[in-house]
């Protein structure tokens, strides 16, 4: 009974856990945003960023939008030091990496 209660509690920690967001956007990478391939096609390409996270606390997996979440705030934040404005997924999520065209798109 007692080994049941701790499985409990881990699994709340790890749950709580898996809710929060990690990554904060840089004041920097609140000058970037997120688009498609269709909304760049005007654009200077800047180059790419490849972010990563752990997409597993504890041994469970996180929630697939939440580290979809992150990894486009960690691009927005690497891509302004590139001199973008406009950030593109350009791969899909993969064990918690994926790759962002860098785009500048002021006119």
């Amino acid at each position: 009974m007692r080994s049941l209660g701790i499985a409990a509690a881990a699994f709340a920690v790890v749950a709580v856990l898996g809710a929060c967001t990690w990554v904060k956007t840089t004041p920097a990478g609140d000058t970037v945003r997120v688009a498609s391939a269709a909304d760049v096609t005007a654009c200077e390409r800047k180059g790419k960023v490849t972010v990563s996270l752990r997409n597993r606390v504890a041994g469970v997996e996180r929630k697939p939008t939440k580290v979809a979440e992150e990894l486009a705030t960690l691009a927005r934040n690497e891509g302004a030091g590139l001199g973008g404005d406009t950030v593109v997924a350009e791969t899909d999520v993969s064990e918690g990496s994926q790759v962002f065209g860098v785009y500048d798109c002021r006119p």
